[in-house]
């Protein structure tokens, strides 16, 4: 018992604030909650403001801080509100942790990615936002060496460059999308599916036959959502709504060529992961369409 109405041994705090008397002692040993006295059998006192001062104790510690910042808190070297933001900040960071662990995890699973490639995914996940930036520069610095910097092919690669950056808070699906563009631009093959495109379009800005991309989106998409084989002929009856059908054969024979040049689903899922990393709605796929009307031309060309 306490030696008065104002004191109170570790026993009754701990029954007070449903703390364990273990608890109570180790703080009171960091000099926490120091007692004002003892009791003529050798026993800590503790005056009445303990009990506030075991409960703000308590609510620290809850809410992350360590021992020491707690003693500081406590003796007003810093304030409460300095001690929350830096703590709100800390939270940010391990919470943006969590989601990179949580998005490359997702993304080993979704895979069934080896141990390799899991190592991989956790290393670019990991990079710094310029590390990340210098990975995307290189890349386009490739495509673009030797070209004219003031061509229409020049302006499109430049374009690659840009809003390739991670969010300060990315959902995962942004890291996911970042993971796979990373391995994406380290691919040789399609660096150089993408530098063969940007050099055959230093010159020209448009095909030697102008495309109806809208008509070639509606029709093609048509045929494609109604499975018509464009080697049919009602699918050389879409082809004469997209191409002329007095265009000489070796003028379609050109424009295939030019088409397969510029036609290519890893340039599209490029744009589409840079659209998903900031934030924007992709567009709608438009190269299965292409696709089909390459398939129907080759087709219908003598």
């Amino acid at each position: 018992m306490s030696t008065n109405a104002e004191s109170f041994t570790i026993g009754q705090l701990a029954r007070r604030t449903d703390l364990s008397v273990r608890t109570i002692r180790f703080w009171s040993d960091a000099g926490l909650v120091p007692p004002t006295g003892r009791s003529a059998g050798g026993y800590r006192l503790y005056g009445p403001e303990a009990v506030l001062r075991l409960e703000l104790v308590r609510t620290l510690r809850e809410l992350g801080l360590g021992l020491d910042v707690v003693e500081q808190v406590l003796s007003r070297a810093v304030t409460v509100t300095d001690v929350a933001a830096a703590q709100v900040a800390a939270l940010d960071a391990e919470i943006r942790t969590l989601r990179l662990r949580r998005a490359v995890l997702s993304t080993v699973v979704k895979r069934g990615s080896s141990i390799e490639e899991t190592l991989l995914m956790h290393k670019l996940a990991r990079l710094s936002a310029r590390e990340r930036q210098q990975i995307i520069d290189d890349f386009v610095a490739d495509v673009v060496t030797g070209i004219d910097p003031d061509s229409p092919a020049a302006g499109v690669a430049e374009s690659m460059r840009q809003m390739a950056e991670l969010p300060d808070d990315p959902a995962p699906e942004q890291v996911d999308a970042w993971i796979e563009l990373g391995e994406l631009v380290a691919n040789a093959d399609f660096r150089e599916r993408v530098r063969a495109m940007a050099v055959a379009g230093a010159g020209s800005d448009q095909l030697d036959h102008e495309l109806d991309y809208h008509a070639v989106s509606e029709h093609a998409g048509r045929a494609l959502a109604e499975n018509i084989d464009p080697a049919s002929p009602q699918g050389g009856t879409i082809l004469d709504h997209l191409v002329a059908p007095s265009l000489a054969p070796e003028d379609r024979s050109r424009l295939i060529e030019q088409l397969e040049v510029f036609v290519d689903a890893r340039v599209e899922r490029y744009w589409h992961l840079l659209a998903v990393i900031n934030g924007r709605p992709p567009h709608p796929p438009a190269v299965p369409n292409f696709e089909w009307l390459i398939a129907a031309l080759r087709a219908h060309t003598p």
